[in-house]
């Protein structure tokens, strides 16, 4: 996020109207500094080193784009952990994060330049003809103006600005004619219209086919927008109106820029986190340098690089004399509110600030900078990567870690500026984690929480378009690459730009007049080159002299942490056991547990209860690691227990007398046939032998094209769906061998698979509670022939019943004409009154799972192959002298799902599946008040999704 490669010419002055050719000559604020001042570091890292790590990186691009042009290629992102792209509408939302997804084939277009920077040109030239040849920018969906701008125009330019360069040496691309900047132009005017608001910020959301204003457009009713997403667009606007002539996009990402610096809080000089768009109104008024601002300094400062424009220098110096006064307190970034810059607005911070000692380098900068960067490095050593946010007792405050790549981008650029071998190793760290940590067999996957190491199925377009490119250059020399970087810029995606656009097709700007600076007592307005006797006072240790004092930052604050676990490692003592790790039926894991004063509860239900005595660990260490644990499982538990979810399945009875009224909540399964995508599987149920389903079935002509009924436990599921699917079945039905649970009172689950491939189960398997299983069973008892619809939600009772002989009002959902009772025969009317009966002992209204847009896949607890493992929950309340838990006993790996409390309309008398059905006798007017009763119920269920 911070200019390529560095200035060159140090030493010069650059006069405040110099010509832009002198200051294109000096990019960078000349920030590349002389090798000769920092020679007396630590060890330099031999050239076969750095080609070794270089070439490294390569593989692991290879690793990431290969997989995703294989398995998700057109789709926008690829979903390493399932192997399949992802694609918007196609997968459950995650919220905001998909507003990045158009339907453009996000990751080639933002992976475009990463392929020249990686010397692989003819991969380059093949994927801008898929570009030209797939992509369609013509969608009828909504996407954020920020990141469409940042990833995909930028993305556009970036490879068009290399796509001329190939060309003029010569040997590549000669065919190309400006298709790339074509499709930016045609992107950069369907992006126009969100600028049509009386400020000229914005709107954060626009439709790519209607625009804001057209009823289809589905958008253009918000009102705030972040500083960040209207402040992040000169950039690439300004490239592209110097690229074509149109002076027109220059013009609106200007105008948006003198309006926010306008509303800037005039005493501060600080901006908030959130606008409104119409009014220019603060609605966040904390400041920081992380999410939300983030890349407007970054723009300001940049512009002033690319375009040339004094304006952009004083703004940021202003800005920047306001961050260093209020917000930077070294080696902390910490928000604080603009009109109290002195008050701290949270007491953590976000791993986007992390662009920041990058920046830093290129306003010249570095002693910030470094500390600042040692800092987060400290961090990453505790967690493996940055958390999304960590306190200021560098503690995790969100566990999660989306591969983001700003701090491999400061490291870049502080080795750029001090040639300290340091940061190579800082990026050889970096690499290691990636590939000991995130690999996947189909690319990196986003970490879920760093502190589990659980994986999320995710793998962003910026990790291909920044981290690479980034990693690559750090140990890269000048000749390992084909063209000069230095006569680039990089955008927030990392997106290359040429700095020749400076001296091109140029706008006339109005100075603008009616801003007053503040008057600044720093030198920030001098047009000069960073003095390297002030960043390297005579020392060349100077780097090393500022980062000493902050090796142990991290460690004071968390004194055990990853030290522990390294000694104990070198000591030859096994590390701790972790939450992660832990499995129920192993007797290793149970004799530490008892070592650490936990102890293990199975409790009747099924589930099991950890309580910890600290009074009864072995020592005061195991005590300390036995409530580190119990701490870890809460955690994991409480993770677990927020992922989205699949949403729940139905059965559906709908062989007579029932037809289709008996609705019985399942849970889904992570293998097999996905209701969700396909069509209903429909047939007649059959006990399968033996009945656990556990070995080959000796019934194979029993559950041949049917629907075979299996119960729970003694083996995994998937050994489960195997043998029923190899005789023949069609789907499959697990019963829970818990005698009277219920859905109504235990959550629902997905049943997980055995650790291994199951793309060979091919049958649909839902899971179904005792209670709800009951039902079917006496069923089967008392009718011999039940036919089921498995679906992933109850389907309307006429079109399941067309063409059957059955009472109209089965299917007539007008309650006035149930108040005529059809002539049907008495065994019929007493069938239709156990129908009622049945259907009382069910759930009829819908629940929907909650959604949480920072999870989108579910991890199962433990990654053993076991018979049963234990799912987790935490208790709701955690005393301090015991910490307990309860868990729910699973097979295979399972991982619960959101269940709602429900409506229960059943009586204690209903919910006992021993109940006769046939022997209840109703009246009549009753009967008939309970079933319009139950029609509404099962019309408000067939408009929601169960």
């Amino acid at each position: 996020m911070s200019e390529a490669g560095g200035g060159r010419g140090c030493g010069c002055r650059v006069p405040q109207r110099a010509p832009w050719s002198l200051v294109a000559a000096t990019a960078s604020l000349c920030l590349v500094l002389a090798t000769s001042v920092c020679t007396a570091r630590a060890a330099p890292m031999s050239r076969e080193e750095k080609q070794k790590l270089g070439n490294q990186v390569l593989e692991m691009f290879d690793h990431a784009y290969g997989n995703y042009m294989e398995h998700a290629y057109p789709a926008d992102e690829l979903m390493p952990l399932t192997c399949r792209g992802r694609v918007r509408g196609q997968e459950p939302s995650r919220g905001d994060v998909d507003d990045a997804l158009g339907k453009f084939s996000l990751t080639l277009i933002d992976s475009l330049d990463t392929l020249v920077v990686l010397n692989k040109t003819k991969e380059f030239e093949d994927a801008v003809r898929k570009v030209l040849r797939d992509v369609n920018l013509d969608n009828d969906v909504v996407v954020s103006v920020f990141e469409t701008n940042i990833r995909v125009l930028g993305g556009l330019l970036g490879g068009h600005s290399l796509a001329i360069m190939l060309k003029e040496k010569g040997e590549y691309m000669q065919w190309y004619n400006d298709e790339l900047l074509q499709m930016a132009k045609q992107l950069g005017y369907r992006l126009l219209p969100a600028f049509n608001t009386t400020s000229g910020l914005p709107y954060p959301r626009i439709n790519l086919k209607f625009g804001i204003r057209k009823p289809e457009a589905r958008t253009g009713t918000e009102t705030d927008t972040c500083t960040a997403c209207a402040g992040t667009l000169i950039l690439e606007f300004a490239a592209l109106s110097r690229f074509t002539g149109a002076t027109i996009f220059e013009e609106y990402a200007r105008k948006a820029l003198d309006f926010l610096w306008e509303k800037r809080q005039r005493s501060s000089n600080l901006v908030g986190v959130t606008i409104n768009i119409h009014t220019g109104d603060w609605v966040r008024k904390d400041s920081g340098v992380g999410a939300g601002i983030d890349s407007y300094y970054e723009y300001l400062l940049k512009a002033y690089v690319l375009l040339g424009d004094d304006s952009f220098l004083e703004r940021f110096n202003t800005h920047y004399d306001a961050i260093m006064r209020y917000i930077s307190q070294p080696p902390l970034l910490l928000d604080v509110h603009i009109h109290k810059p002195m008050l701290n607005a949270r007491t953590w911070m976000d791993s986007l600030l992390a662009f920041f000692p990058g920046l830093q380098v290129l306003k010249g900068d570095i002693r910030p900078a470094i500390e600042t960067h040692e800092m987060l490095y400290q961090v990453i050593k505790k967690h493996n990567f940055l958390p999304e946010a960590f306190t200021t007792d560098f503690r995790v405050h969100w566990a999660q870690h989306p591969l983001r790549p700003e701090f491999a981008e400061s490291t870049y650029f502080l080795y750029k500026a001090t040639g300290d071998p340091y940061y190579l190793e800082v990026g050889k760290t970096l690499i290691e984690n990636l590939n000991k940590y995130a690999r996947v067999p189909c690319g990196f996957a986003a970490m879920k929480d760093v502190r589990t190491g659980s994986h999320e199925d995710r793998m962003d377009s910026f990790f291909l378009a920044e981290m690479f490119k980034y990693l690559y250059l750090l140990f890269a020399d000048k000749e390992d690459i084909i063209f000069d970087i230095e006569d680039y810029i990089f955008t927030t995606e990392a997106h290359l730009l040429p700095l020749w656009l400076s001296t091109t097709n140029r706008s006339i700007s109005k100075k603008n007049t009616t801003s007053e600076y503040t008057e600044l007592d720093d030198s920030n307005f001098d047009w000069t080159c960073p003095n390297t006797q002030i960043l390297f006072p005579n020392d060349p240790l100077y780097a090393q002299s500022i980062r000493e004092p902050l090796k142990n930052v991290v460690d004071k604050s968390c004194p055990r942490g990853i030290i522990r676990v390294e000694e104990s490692f070198r000591s030859g003592a096994k590390p701790p056991l972790r939450a992660r790790d832990f499995m129920a039926t192993n007797p290793e894991h149970l004799e530490i547990l008892k070592k650490m004063g936990v102890s293990l509860i199975h409790l009747k239900d099924g589930r099991v209860q950890l309580v910890q005595h600290a009074i009864q660990a072995a020592s005061a260490i195991d005590a300390e690691d036995g409530l580190r644990f119990m701490q870890e499982m809460i955690e994991l538990s409480s993770q677990q227990q927020k992922e989205q979810q699949l949403p729940p399945r139905a059965v559906q009875i709908i062989s007579h007398p029932f037809f289709g009224r008996v609705v019985l909540t399942a849970g889904p399964a992570q293998f097999g046939l996905d209701l969700s995508k396909h069509k209903e599987t429909r047939g007649f149920v059959a006990s399968s032998k033996p009945y656990n389903g556990c070995s080959e079935l000796t019934n194979p002509e029993a559950v041949m094209g049917k629907i075979a009924l299996i119960q729970r436990g003694q083996c995994m599921f998937a050994e489960k769906a195997r043998n029923i699917q190899n005789a023949g079945a069609i789907g499959g039905i697990v019963i829970d061998d818990n005698e009277g649970s219920s859905s109504d009172t235990a959550p629902l689950f997905q049943m997980a698979g055995d650790g291994k491939d199951t793309d060979d189960i091919k049958i649909p398997m839902l899971f179904l509670f005792s209670k709800e299983g009951s039902i079917i069973l006496d069923a089967i008892r008392e009718h011999e022939e039940v036919e089921v619809l498995l679906s992933d939600k109850a389907r309307d009772r006429a079109a399941i019943l067309k063409g059957k002989m059955i009472p109209s009002y089965i299917i007539n959902s007008n309650p006035e004409s149930e108040d005529q009772p059809s002539s049907e025969n008495d065994s019929q009317s007493q069938s239709a009154e156990q129908t009622l009966s049945l259907s009382k002992t069910v759930d009829l209204v819908d629940q929907e799972t909650p959604e949480n847009p920072l999870d989108s896949h579910s991890e199962p607890l433990s990654p053993a192959d076991t018979e049963e493992t234990a799912g987790l929950a935490p208790s709701e309340q955690t005393p301090s002298s015991t910490e307990s838990l309860e868990t729910t006993r699973l097979d295979g790996e399972c991982t619960e799902l959101d269940n709602q409390p429900k409506e229960q309309s059943e009586t204690e008398e209903d919910s006992n599946p021993n109940v006769s059905w046939g022997k209840k006798v109703q009246p009549i007017d009753s009967i008939l008040a309970d079933w319009n009763e139950d029609i509404e119920a099962f019309e408000m269920m067939e408009k929601d999704e169960l």
